[in-house]
């Protein structure tokens, strides 16, 4: 084996045990949270409010673990909750004309790739800030959105499809179910792929990715098609759970993401993240809003307590990164 790839390999068991202590801690934090609100608050613990609490926290869950493909390349995507909202209309569209289920979604997350490659054609050709395209997009297909409709909405009325989001299987809701199908090949492509050490790369030092060989325009590409095309599907999970299609939804959306994912450890310097950590984050900022919501807090002690959060985490991965 050669010294480079003995550092390497350094490297990577270094950040899995990273990872690892880290997950242990939010899982830490997570249970806490849940203690404390069971003690403080009787309707916390029920079978009512469980499976609302896992249904609150799946969609941002998702759209936090595509953004963290892109965080991860030291970049940004600000543009997911309009590509949600964008695509509950696209799908609505569909169904109302005629669309199976099943070609109505795959429409729906192609149209999101299509969006993802267009990010990573601005960034990689067009030499734009991925702040600056993402939030662009983000602009401008709330406007799309609305001028299909002429500012109204579309009604779903199939019923299959609208009942998904409130059906549970094994006594776990189905949105939840969503988290797990979409966890399981993120963790195996980020984890145990060559592109997935190349999205660590590019966000390290992207030039020595280049000059080790690493196609990195192709690896940008990827992440911000990952964070669209899953972004695409939260906006179809969406359209399932309040019936319409309409492009205001999903406002903020992008901004809990990306705090998911910053307080499930990904790195917004780069190269450091992970599956497991935006998902516990978007359970840790569901189970705070939730539990504010049934003590009667002010919702925007929320909003502080998740700044707050940011602003904490942020600060020890700089401590962390000037400790190397």
């Amino acid at each position: 084996m050669s010294t480079t790839e003995a550092v390497s390999d350094q490297a990577r068991s270094a950040r899995r045990n990273y990872n690892f202590l880290f997950a242990l801690t939010l899982v830490g934090i997570l249970l806490v949270l849940w203690v404390v609100l069971t003690i403080a608050t009787p309707t916390f613990m029920t079978e009512r409010n469980i499976p609302n609490l896992l249904r609150q926290g799946s969609m941002i869950a998702i759209l936090a673990l595509g953004e963290t493909f892109v965080i991860i390349t030291a970049g940004i995507d600000l543009s997911v909750g309009a590509i949600a909202a964008f695509s509950t209309v696209v799908i609505a569209m569909l169904l109302q004309s005629g669309v199976p289920v099943w070609g109505a979604v795959a429409i729906t997350l192609l149209i999101g790739l299509a969006i993802g490659v267009f990010h990573g054609f601005g960034i990689t050709k067009m030499g734009l800030p991925p702040f600056i395209i993402t939030l662009a997009t983000l602009t401008s297909l709330r406007g799309i959105g609305l001028l299909m409709t002429n500012g109204a909405t579309i009604s779903i009325t199939d019923k299959g499809f609208t009942e998904f989001a409130v059906q549970d299987f094994l006594g776990i809701p189905s949105l939840f179910w969503m988290v797990l199908l979409v966890a399981a090949p993120s963790y195996i492509f980020l984890s145990h792929t060559r592109w997935g050490r190349y999205i660590f790369s590019v966000g390290s030092n992207p030039e020595a990715a280049r000059l080790s060989g690493v196609r990195v325009n192709l690896v940008i590409y990827i992440a911000y098609s990952l964070s669209a095309v899953l972004a695409g599907f939260v906006g179809v999970l969406l359209a399932t759970r309040i019936g319409i299609g309409n492009a205001t939804q999903a406002n903020g959306y992008e901004l809990q993401a990306i705090a998911s994912s910053v307080i499930g450890g990904t790195s917004l310097f780069g190269a450091v993240g992970s599956v497991h950590g935006p998902i516990i984050g978007a359970f840790i900022l569901a189970t705070i809003n939730n539990g504010a919501n049934l003590l009667n807090v002010n919702s925007f002690w929320q909003q502080i307590v998740t700044g707050a959060l940011i602003i904490v985490i942020v600060f020890f991965d700089q401590l962390r990164r000037r400790g190397r």
